[in-house]
């Protein structure tokens, strides 16, 4: 268990609560329970048995902690964030020197998907990798980094905010077309290497029966599915509500 981490979900609950409860936000909604996902998600991906796999003994359950950090906390999180509790958030921000337009390129869809790329493929190369499973400070930064990148990533689609928007539906969808690029390359880099790429794994404990080149390519596969499913399921609901938008502006 790391308490650090229990405490920082507990906290980021409370002050939704508490901003959602100060703006009329509804406790019991869709939105609300979107978030919760989110933090249930951060808990179960850096506490608990995943953690200490990911940590000791298996590629494979780094790489769903990756996957549950880049596909299911940042979307959630975002995407669970009241517009107006966001823009509230946004404001100072926006204020600083220079912030406001460095916020507004890194949320759109080229550099946003880059930085994310780029983070991904840095993190996955041996260096860095090995580097982060061995010194407990770099491996708060590669989860920092990965989310937050991820978030970044998750922006022209999901974001709430007036201040900083999503695209229009139609950029969304071609958006999400290449949105699981990224985690793909390295999903194939990862599964067809014939050797294993990170040493750690060579001298860790066989908890499984897998060998260590079986684990990493485990892990690969973990990642290459959800690469290209998860972004297919936001494509699929993002093109149910364009449609039906466009009803409503018919209609009205």
């Amino acid at each position: 268990m790391h308490p650090e981490v229990v405490l920082g979900a507990a906290l980021l609950g409370v002050a939704y609560a508490a901003g959602a409860r100060r703006r009329g936000e509804p406790l019991a909604s869709l939105r609300a329970g979107v978030f919760l996902a989110g933090l249930l998600a951060l808990l179960a991906a850096l506490t608990g048995p995943i953690h200490d796999l990911a940590e000791s003994a298996l590629f494979a359950a780094h790489m769903v902690q990756h996957l549950l950090l880049t596909l299911v906390v940042a979307p959630c999180l975002l995407g669970g964030t009241p517009p107006t509790m966001l823009d509230a958030l946004l404001a100072p921000v926006l204020r600083l020197p220079g912030a406001g337009p460095l916020l507004r390129v890194a949320t759109r869809p080229v550099p946003a998907l880059g930085m994310h790329a780029a983070a991904l493929v840095a993190w996955h190369l041996p260096g860095p990798y090995v580097a982060a499973l061995e010194s407990g400070a770099w491996h708060v930064v590669e989860h920092a980094t990965l989310t937050g990148t991820a978030l970044l990533a998750w922006w022209p689609v999901l974001s709430p905010s007036r201040r900083l928007p999503a695209l229009h539906y139609g950029a969304r969808i071609l958006y999400l077309f290449v949105f699981g690029f990224p985690m793909t390359v390295v999903a194939a880099m990862v599964t067809g290497a014939e050797r294993v790429l990170y040493a750690f794994y060579e001298r860790a404990p066989r908890v499984t029966g897998l060998s260590a080149l079986e684990d990493q390519r485990l892990g690969g596969i973990l990642m290459w599915v959800p690469a290209g499913l998860v972004p297919l399921v936001v494509f699929t609901v993002v093109f149910f509500r364009w449609a039906a938008a466009e009803e409503e502006d018919r209609a009205g």
